[in-house]
This record gives C-alpha cells, structure tokens and sequence, in this order.
C-alpha cells in the first residue's frame, strides 16, 4: 500500500484518471484469488535477461501487469487517443513504453522493439490490437520475433466471474472476489526457412489454444 500513495501522489497531477484506473486494478486484484499456470516457463525466460516478447489479446490486457514477473518490461501501445490512456496506466506500473501500431508508426516501433530485444529488455504486445479484428494477431508479432530471434509467450487471463464490456474486444473485468487464472503457453520461436504468414498463424493459434485453457480452467473454478 505505500507503494500505491506513493504512484498516487507523484502521478496525480499529470494524469489524474490513469491514477484512479491504476489504484481500482490494484484494488482489484486484491480481492482476487489467482492461480498460475506454467509460470515457471515465464520466471525462467525472463530470469536469463535475454529479452522475450509476451502477447496476450487485447481483451485481457486488465489484469496482465501482474503477471509480469521481472523489471525490464516495455510495452507496445498504438498512437491512437485511447492508446494514451492506456499508456498513462502503463507508466503508473513503470512499464517503458513504444508507441506504434501496423496503421501509425509500425516501422520505426518495429525497429525500437528490436532494439530493445536486443538489450535485453522484455515486450508485452497486444497482437490484436489497437483496432481489431479481436483475437486475430498482426504481423508485427511475428516480425519483431523472427528479426530478433526472441521467443514469443502466450499468455491469457481469465476469471470464474467477470463483466464483459461492449466494446470491439470486449475487455474483460473480473468480478471482486472471483477466482483468476493466468495461463503461460510454450514459447515459440520462428523457425528457419519458415514463411512469416505460417508463423503468424502458428502464433494466433498458440495464443488462442492458452486463451481457451484459461477459460476452461477458470469455468471449472466456478463450478
């Protein structure tokens, strides 16, 4: 709790509503009781500092910060005006940030996300994002991977109880008190001689496989 007061008065003044979003998701996710599955896929990535891409779709991006296990995460928003929102909570997380998306400044957020791969920072990307269509990934995911040479995470968040809001990726919100499950999926690594397109698809269909375990898993907890 000290570490919210303290996010809370020095953001407050720059972006007040990204700071109260922040403060309910934390407030959230408190009341939460969360399972993870294959965390230890993620923890040990992470932990050699080589750099990792972490998708998830846009629609389960609420509760994802959490699932973040080390300190050197950037994270892919569109230029668009909700994309600055999100980016402010981001921030409040003390994510880095790299802004782009396949319609605005794709180039040059590909080339920044090489780069930091190549330090050995982390990515979280929204494969589907910031347009839609939902749950259908891009390309940049898995340009950014095969330039790289960065394995690629599937990761899913998925609750007993939730609220889904009427939007293009119908967010989802868990209920307090509900139980949550995160889901870590194999990495994937392009594979030599591999057209890009297959490798996308073979991406879109890991990511909805993890989404599909974590839905199935978090209905079981329900029952």
């Amino acid at each position: 709790m000290k570490e919210l007061r303290r996010t809370f008065v020095r953001t407050l003044s720059g972006r007040p509503l990204a700071v109260i979003i922040y403060l309910l998701i934390h407030l959230l996710r408190l009341t939460l009781r969360i399972e993870t599955v294959g965390g230890e896929i993620f923890r040990d990535l992470v932990s050699r500092g080589e750099g990792v891409i972490g998708i998830f779709w846009h629609g389960r991006l609420l509760m994802v910060p959490f699932a973040y296990p080390g300190k050197k995460l950037h994270v892919l928003i569109g230029m668009h005006r909700d994309g600055q929102l999100i980016a402010d909570v981001m921030k409040c997380f003390r994510f880095g940030l790299v802004r782009g998306s396949s319609s605005r400044g794709g180039v040059a957020a590909l080339r920044e996300c090489v780069r930091l791969l190549h330090a050995g920072n982390d990515l979280a990307i929204t494969p589907d994002g910031p347009r839609g269509p939902a749950e259908v990934a891009k390309l940049g995911v898995a340009q950014a991977a095969m330039v790289s040479g960065r394995p690629v995470i599937p990761l899913a968040f998925s609750a007993s109880r939730s609220w889904r809001v009427d939007s293009w990726d119908r967010l989802l919100i868990p209920k307090p008190f509900s139980r949550g499950v995160y889901v870590i999926g194999q990495p994937l690594r392009h594979q030599e001689g591999e057209d890009l397109e297959a490798f996308r698809q073979r991406i879109e269909s890991a990511l909805r496989e993890t989404t599909n375990r974590a839905d199935q898993l978090a209905l079981n907890r329900a029952a």
